[in-house]
């Protein structure tokens, strides 16, 4: 009775209190999850550039460039001018939403003004209109500047084409698909391969007649078909749920599983090296998101690369998912083949050779 008397609830919860603070800071996982990954998220949204608009321009061939319009242009940061190309390559690169905006400027023939031609399409619509409203603002400025108000120094004419209107899906769902490759094939083989080693089944492998390669072969194998099933699915819901563009119907279709295919085979690779790395299951998760979430952030996942600063877009451009999003949006909306991803393509398996690599110094069976 007495010691129940002297016993202090207060002492005890403090007490586990502390322990538990101790289990915590201990936990690679835990540290992370709490720390490292919010300070990533928000040093990277807060390195986006809020509200600033990228506007690539291309000037018709003959485009009169001795005019303060096109000196306006030059000038803004929000334009992309790109001067020297012909009309043909202007009007395929304006389809496929890869120009926002062709623009000429002649001089008027009866007087001192200039006629501005802007030739927008409905795969950059709203990049389109922003265009327009930004020339307006120019020659607005240039009007007041002049004191010329009676008679505005030019005109604008906007001439929309026709061509495949560019969702949000078609920028979204290749992002979203390449993501979850690189999360299947990291974490996925990461799992299998650690969980295979610390219960011994890969040692009772070694007691039947199998050789090694089969047995990796044998699990890959099936992460593959699964995820690529995956794939597949998401692929066709985007298109006949959301009308995600797939421009050559089942060419466009086929072109994107292999394309996955050989994606998810590269993310394996390096799935393969955290499994041999990794010190117990609970390291998986923190040494797998050093692999996922930057290339998550980094990558075109939601937004374009262009939008972080430019010291910073070479690392984006050195990831291997990338190029992968990269592929998979030229394949889907603008109807490229594989032979036209081969940049691309090079990238993705330069990676693959440089991670296999690695993961064969690394990988351990027992």
């Amino acid at each position: 009775m007495n010691n129940n008397q002297n016993y202090s609830q207060l002492k005890a919860m403090l007490a586990i209190s502390k322990a538990s603070f101790r289990s915590i800071t201990r936990s690679p996982s835990a540290v992370v999850f709490t720390l490292v990954f919010p300070l990533i998220f928000i040093t990277v949204f807060g390195f986006l550039k809020g509200g600033s608009v990228s506007l690539d321009v291309a000037l018709s061939p003959g485009c009169d460039t001795k005019n303060p319009i096109y000196i306006g242009m030059i000038s803004n940061p929000a334009f992309s001018v790109q001067e020297k190309m012909d009309t043909t390559t202007q009007k395929k690169l304006l389809l496929k939403g890869t120009l926002d905006a062709i623009v000429n400027i002649q001089r008027s023939a009866t007087d001192s003004t200039y006629n501005v031609k802007l030739y927008t399409t409905m795969a950059s619509a709203e990049k389109g209109i922003i265009a327009k409203s930004m020339l307006e603002h120019l020659i607005d400025k240039l009007n007041l500047k002049s004191a010329n108000i009676t008679t505005p120094m030019a005109k604008i004419e906007q001439e929309q084409l026709q061509g495949r209107i560019y969702e949000t899906i078609d920028f979204i769902l290749p992002g979203q698909l390449g993501f979850s490759l690189l999360s299947t094939g990291v974490f996925g083989t990461a799992f299998v391969f650690f969980n295979l080693r610390q219960t011994l089944v890969i040692k009772r492998f070694f007691a039947t007649p199998i050789k090694r390669p089969y047995i990796v072969l044998g699990e890959a194998l099936a992460r593959m078909v699964f995820a690529l099933l995956g794939a597949m699915f998401l692929i066709l819901l985007g298109h006949y749920a959301f009308g995600f563009t797939l421009v050559n119907g089942l060419t466009t279709f086929v072109d994107m599983v292999i394309l996955s295919a050989i994606g998810l085979i590269v993310f394996m690779g390096f799935g393969f090296v955290v499994s041999g790395i990794a010190k117990n299951e609970g390291t998986i998760p923190p040494l797998a998101n050093i692999v996922t979430l930057p290339q998550f952030l980094l990558s075109g996942t939601f937004f374009g690369i262009d939008n972080f600063p430019s010291w910073l877009q070479p690392v984006c451009k050195i990831l291997p998912l990338t190029y992968l999003n990269d592929a998979m949006r030229k394949v889907a909306f603008e109807g490229a083949g594989l032979m036209d991803v081969s940049a691309q393509l090079g990238v993705i398996l330069l990676w693959g050779v440089i991670i296999y690599f690695a993961a064969v110094k690394v990988f351990r069976w027992e």
